[in-house]
Formats: C-alpha cells, structure tokens, sequence
C-alpha cells in the first residue's frame, strides 16, 4: 500500500487541499480530506497531485524518434514517465510500408509485454500518407500516396501479397510501393493502429474515412486543405479526432471558416492542441477551448526526438535531421518540424500562461485524451481508477510518476 498524504489532489471537479490518496496494487482505493500519516518517504506537502498525463501525439524524445530501427517504441515509453507521461501513442510521420511495419511490430511487442515503470503504450497514432502535399509541412512528400488509388488497388488485391515476397515489407520486396500496401499494413496490425490522420479533401478521402471507421480505427483531420464543407462531409463520414487544430490547415477566416471552424462547432469532434505558447498563440487556445470546453479538447506534445533536448541538439524525424530551437524543432531547410515541449511544460503552459484552472488543464492533458483512446478507469483521480498519477511540485516539474500504482520515475 501506498498513501501520498499532503498534496493538493487535482479530481475531476475540484481541488482537494491539503488531501490524501490511497494506492492499492493498482487501483487507487481512497481519497480523504486531510493530511494524515504517510508512508515514508510520501510526505507531499507543497505539491500538486493529478492524472498521469496521456499524449496521443508524440513522436520522439530524448534523442529517440519512433521510427528509428532497434527497439524505438519500448525506449520512448521507458523515458516518458519523467515528464509525466503515464500513456501514449507512438506517432510516425509519412512513411513506406516496412517502416509502418516495424513500427507496428514494436507496439505490439511494448503492448503485449510491457515494460516494468515505462509508460503504457497505447495503440499507434499514423501521421499518414493520406495527407495534402499542400500542407505536408515537414512530412516527406515523396511518401504520400493517393487514398483512391490505395482504396481502389485494395480492392482490386493489387497491393503485395506474401506470397510474391514472403514476409519481406513492400519496400523491400520491389522498388515501387502503393498506398494499398500502407492499407495492407494497417489491416494486417488492425489492434495496434488507433488514429489515422488524414486530409478528407483528397480523392477518395471520404472513402478512406468510411475503410478506416469500419475497422475500428480513429480518424483524425489534419494537415489537410479541406473546406469547412469538406470538413463536415468528413464529420458525417465518421472522422471524430483533429490533428494540432490550427497547425497545416488554413486559417479560421470569417468568410472562409474552413477545417479549424467546422471542428470547433461540432461536439462529435475531440481536436488536438500543440500547447506549447508557440505553435498556437495562447489567446487563440483559450478561445477554441472555450469554443468545445476542455472535455472536447487534447493538449498533444508533438513532440520528437529533440523534445528534452538543449537548443541546438540534432535529431531525426522520420529519417530526417532536425535541430532543437528555442520553441519548436526545424529541419535542416529551417521548415518547422514538430515541438520541443514534453507534456509537463504543457500542462505549465496551459496554467501559468494561459490561466486555465488546474482542473481544466488536468482535463485536457488526461482526462479527454484517456476517455477518446478507450481508457476505462484512466484519467482521473477517483476512488477505483487506475493508479496512474503524476506528482508535481510547486513550479509544476515532475517529482514522480505512478503507472499502475508502480514508481515509474522519481526526481533524485
């Protein structure tokens, strides 16, 4: 058992100050009013106590970026937890088809037999091939492929079958690779793919919507040059997620709402946001949560292989090198290439810059993302819920992070 006694206790609709959480194997079993005896050793008077945070949109971090080759994903998830993270979904970029592949095969692995204290790998997040070239931004455009020639190569079983290659990737079986081979990857690891981002405006992008959806899989909007009438077509179609709202899609106008002003009408929408006070200016942020209300609302890290990084280190993005600047991290062309932030500097951002309550930003860090990924239990501090939890201290840095109810990290 484990009593962190001392804290104030973010809960889903208040702070609970001075406060005492119970751990039980798992599954926190009690919270109280009041600071009384603690374990040693769990004294937390001073600090803040909240859901562990869950990153749907991460590509990287301290040097690791999710489509290196070698055991990329169980590495993200063993440096996560020192900034909080308690869940996440391995993002990749535009890719070939082995490189899905490998990546794939890493969440399946990390899912199946995760690792002690690293942070929960949760079904993959494909920045995909399926996007508009016209705002790829740092995407590699030579991987993006048209979604009805995927969809109709599908169907016409033109995509590489094993048995003209055995188990080799596309890629490496033959020089030419199609978007119905991405499809063939994504069907063959249906449990291990989660959100798929893609441009509804593209030729047969509402059909890839449609292909998607019916296998279970969440559709997110994004990087795309769609219309505020193509981005409510795409709504019907069944897409519920958008990707870093406002980030490579056109700018909310009053006679042109477009992508950005169809999401933040509709409920059935849950939209990311980089908050990191750079890629969104704050005003703009506290106007679209107020829009769709924070249960509507994901904070995303973005983050990649230089987040935690000093300004100045190199890294990859999907094969590419990148180097860490002051606010955002940039290709060597100088085209903004993802974040540095990681999710603790997130939820400081969205408190001391942006005055949302700690309740609000505990909302969207965890508690939106957990319920939009199927996280029974997560999320939340409440009696029964999974004992995942981060431990913050007065200027928000992370002191520990719990992940079912096991020491995942602790500042030294």
């Amino acid at each position: 058992m484990i009593v962190l006694s001392g804290a104030e206790l973010v809960l889903p609709d208040r702070i609970l100050t001075p406060g005492t959480i119970v751990i039980d194997g798992d599954r926190i079993t009690e919270i109280r009013q009041g600071a009384g005896p603690a374990a040693p050793g769990f004294a937390f008077h001073g600090h803040y106590i909240l859901p562990g945070f869950v990153d749907v949109h991460v590509h990287g971090v301290d040097g690791v970026d999710v489509l290196d080759s070698g055991g990329a994903v169980p590495a993200l998830a063993a440096r996560l937890p020192r900034y909080g993270v308690t869940a996440f979904c391995p993002t990749t970029v535009a890719c070939a088809p082995d490189a899905i592949r490998r990546v794939l095969a890493d969440v399946r692995q990390a899912r199946a037999v995760p690792e002690p204290r690293a942070a929960r790998v949760l079904p993959a997040h494909l920045e995909s091939n399926f996007i508009s070239p016209d705002f790829a931004g740092a995407q590699p455009r030579a991987c993006l492929r048209s979604a009805r020639a995927a969809l109709d190569g599908w169907t016409a079983g033109e995509c590489l079958r094993p048995e003209r290659g055995g188990d080799q990737p596309p890629s490496e079986r033959e020089p030419g690779w199609g978007g119905a081979d991405i499809l063939r990857e994504i069907e063959r690891a249906a449990p291990d793919v989660g959100i798929v981002t893609l441009a509804p405006e593209i030729a047969g992008g509402l059909d890839l919507i449609a292909w998607l959806t019916a296998r279970g899989h969440l559709v997110s909007l994004g990087h795309s040059a769609a219309s505020y009438d193509d981005a409510l077509a795409a709504i019907g179609a069944g897409a519920r997620q958008a990707t870093h709202l406002f980030n490579r899609m056109p700018p909310l106008g009053h006679r042109s709402p477009g992508l950005a002003g169809a999401v933040l009408q509709t409920d059935d929408v849950a939209a990311e946001l980089i908050c990191d006070g750079f890629h969104v200016h704050p005003a703009l942020v506290r106007t679209a949560v107020a829009a769709k209300r924070p249960a509507r609302m994901m904070a995303i890290s973005d983050g990649t292989s230089v987040s935690g990084l000093p300004v100045g280190s190199r890294g990859m993005l999907g094969g590419r090198s990148i180097t860490a600047a002051e606010s955002a991290a940039h290709l060597d062309d100088g085209t903004l290439a993802g974040s540095v932030v990681t999710m603790d500097r997130a939820f400081r951002t969205l408190v001391e810059r942006m005055d949302f309550s700690l309740v609000d930003a505990a909302t969207m860090c965890s508690t939106t993302p957990a319920r939009e990924m199927g996280l029974v239990g997560h999320g939340v501090l409440a009696v029964d819920a999974v004992a995942d939890l981060v431990v913050l201290d007065a200027r928000f840095s992370v002191v520990q992070t719990y992940i079912g109810g096991q020491l995942g990290f602790t500042r030294r």
